[in-house]
């Protein structure tokens, strides 16, 4: 009885070694019964995963392929595949780190504009851009993976104006804007609401001379139309209300072709603000949102099929 527990220590001191052991060569012979075969055996082993949708037997079948034939005649087509592999498992981050290590190492390559391509794909469905295909309101996001991914679609159309892959990146680059457009209304709203109503018609200003023809651009004018009366700059204000008033009439903070200072302002008062003076009273809450309005105009609802390989 003495020596059990110093037997159970000692039993526990052998078996933990064993059971590393015993894993380390399962992890062995699954990556040796992944990678056994010809390069064409591999190769097409990874197809076969591809084509069912195993994505993370793909993914891990194609590194094999690599790994054990780097000079064969499939490396080149296998990296491909991995980008894409990746960015079907959801791994946005490693799909565009592929296309990044593909282009290094392949800039002449005459598929190289497909890596660009899913460069962008992959920051496009990452975070707050994927967001946006859910019919989430990815304007109220971090909007950083809407940028990298409009920029990458940028340099595939500067470098590939004829790539069979440069109609979808217009479209999904129209999308970005109007996104990154709307975030900066957003952006301005939540001024109004902290009152800093200059740095409010600092992003109205911004989308106005920045992008031209998104569905934020009525609403920016009348940002800046608001902003400008609050901070009392008037002439700016009345700049801005005349060229929304001009281009779009129907605007809902327009009245009789004038611009109303008291859109989307709370009047009625609460039993504590009528009790206390006015002490507690909120400020006037100011929002711009006539997505519902224009985005139809503008074809902002774009078909955005998910790309096939």
């Amino acid at each position: 009885m003495l020596n059990t527990p110093r037997f159970t220590a000692l039993s526990h001191f052998i078996l933990m070694p064993l059971l590393v052991l015993t894993l380390l060569s399962a992890c062995s012979s699954q990556e040796d019964r992944i990678a056994r075969g010809s390069e064409q055996e591999v190769y097409e082993r990874a197809q076969r995963y591809l084509k069912s949708s195993s994505w993370e037997m793909a993914i891990q079948t194609l590194q094999a392929l690599e790994e054990n034939f780097p000079f064969g005649s499939y490396g080149e087509h296998a990296q491909l595949e991995l980008i894409y592999a990746y960015y079907r498992a959801g791994e946005y981050e490693a799909s565009v780190a592929s296309a990044d290590r593909f282009i290094r190492l392949h800039p002449q390559h005459r598929n190289v504009d497909y890596a660009y391509y899913m460069r962008g794909i992959a920051s496009f469905y990452n975070d707050s851009a994927f967001s946006s295909v859910l019919s989430m309101d990815a304007t109220q996001r971090d909007p950083g993976t809407a940028k990298d991914a409009f920029n990458y679609f940028a340099q595939l159309l500067n470098l590939y104006p004829d790539s069979a892959y440069a109609l979808d990146a217009k479209k999904r680059m129209t999308f970005l804007r109007n996104t990154l457009a709307r975030a900066e209304i957003n952006i301005a709203n939540y001024y109004f609401k902290r009152g800093a109503y200059l740095a409010a018609a600092n992003r109205g200003r911004w989308v106005v001379e920045n992008m031209q023809e998104t569905p934020a651009v009525p609403d920016a004018l009348a940002v800046m139309a608001q902003a400008y009366h609050l901070v009392d700059m008037q002439a700016l204000s009345d700049d801005a209300a005349q060229v929304l008033a001009h281009n779009f009439p129907d605007h809902p903070a327009l009245k009789d072709g004038k611009f109303d200072y008291q859109y989307g302002r709370e009047h009625k008062r609460s039993a504590i603000s009528i009790v206390t003076l006015g002490l507690f009273d909120k400020r006037p809450t100011i929002k711009f949102d006539t997505r519902d309005q224009y985005n139809a105009y503008y074809n902002d609802q774009l078909a955005l099929a998910p790309p096939k390989r």
